[in-house]
C-alpha cells in the first residue's frame, strides 16, 4: 500500500504532558513528541472512522529548549490554583506516516478506497490541515505543510543516540482494538541523530488499564458528499 504522508509541524510552543505531572496541577513536557500526539496531528489534518493513522518516524529539526510559564488551572474543588507549567519553545518537526483499514468498523468497508483517503489526505497537508492544528496541548497552535521526510539541515544530524526511558506511547481505543477497555501503553524511545522511529502500538509491551469504554459509533465529515451516507444510515 503506497499510502505514506510526510509533512512538516511547527510552532512557538509544544507541550507533550507526562502523565505523572498531572497530578498535582503541575505540568512538564517531554523532550520528544509522543506517538499519540503526533496521531493527533495528522488525525487533525484528515480523519476518518474507516482508516487508522500509524506514525513511522519523526524527525527533530530545532534544538530542544523549554520555557516555564504561570497559570492558573482549575481546581477540582473550585476555583483555581497556581502551577507552573513547562513547554518546549520553537519546534519543528518532519513526520511520516501512514494509515491502515480500521476492520473493526465493518459498517465502513465500503469506503475502503486507499486511493481516495491518500489522495485528500495529501491534499488536506498542503491546505493546512481541517481542523485546528496544536502541539500537545490546545493552547499550543502550530501548523502543517507539506515536506520531503529527511530533506533538510537538522540540529542533530551528527548529534548520535540519545535515550529518553519509559514514555507514554499513546491510548488502546475501544473503537481500534475492539475490547470495551481503555488502556495506556508506554515504550523506551531512542533518538538517533535526529530522528525517532515509532514501534506499532501492538508492540509496545507496557501497558496500564485506565477505565471501561465502549466504543462510538461516529460518523465522520465527509460521508453524505461521497454518497455514503444513506447506505451507513440503513445498517444502523
Amino acid at each position: 500500500m503506497d499510502n505514506i504522508v510526510e509533512f512538516k509541524v511547527w510552532g512557538k510552543h509544544a507541550l507533550f504532558t507526562d502523565p505523572l505531572t498531572k497530578i498535582g496541577g503541575e505540568k512538564c513536557s517531554y523532550q520528544i513528541p509522543t506517538y499519540e500526539a503526533l496521531k493527533g496531528i495528522i488525525s487533525s489534518v484528515y480523519w476518518k472512522p474507516t482508516i487508522i493513522w500509524i506514525i513511522d518516524k519523526v524527525r527533530v529539526m530545532k534544538p530542544i529548549k523549554t520555557q516555564t510559564r504561570s497559570a492558573k488551572p482549575i481546581d477540582y474543588g473550585g476555583g483555581n490554583s497556581l502551577a507552573i507549567y513547562t513547554y518546549l519553545a520553537d519546534v519543528e518537526y518532519q513526520v511520516q506516516a501512514h494509515f491502515e483499514w480500521n476492520l473493526h468498523r465493518e459498517d465502513m468497508s465500503n469506503d475502503r478506497n486507499e486511493n481516495k483517503h491518500y489522495f485528500v489526505a495529501k491534499r488536506m497537508i498542503e491546505r493546512g490541515g481541517r481542523r485546528d492544528i496544536f502541539l500537545g496541548a490546545r493552547e499550543c497552535q502550530s501548523y502543517v505543510e507539506p515536506c520531503k521526510f529527511a530533506e533538510g539541515d537538522g540540529f542533530y544530524d551528527k548529534y548520535g543516540e540519545l535515550s529518553f526511558g519509559l514514555m507514554f506511547h499513546g491510548f488502546d481505543y475501544p473503537d481500534e482494538f475492539g475490547k470495551s477497555e481503555l488502556y495506556s501503553r508506554f515504550w523506551r524511545p531512542k533518538m538517533v541523530n535526529g530522528f525517532v522511529e515509532f514501534i506499532r502500538p501492538d508492540q509496545c509491551t507496557i501497558r496500564k488499564y485506565v477505565k471501561p469504554m465502549a466504543a462510538t459509533s461516529m460518523i465522520s465529515i465527509g460521508l453524505e458528499e461521497e454518497g455514503l451516507l444513506e447506505g451507513y444510515e440503513e445498517r444502523r
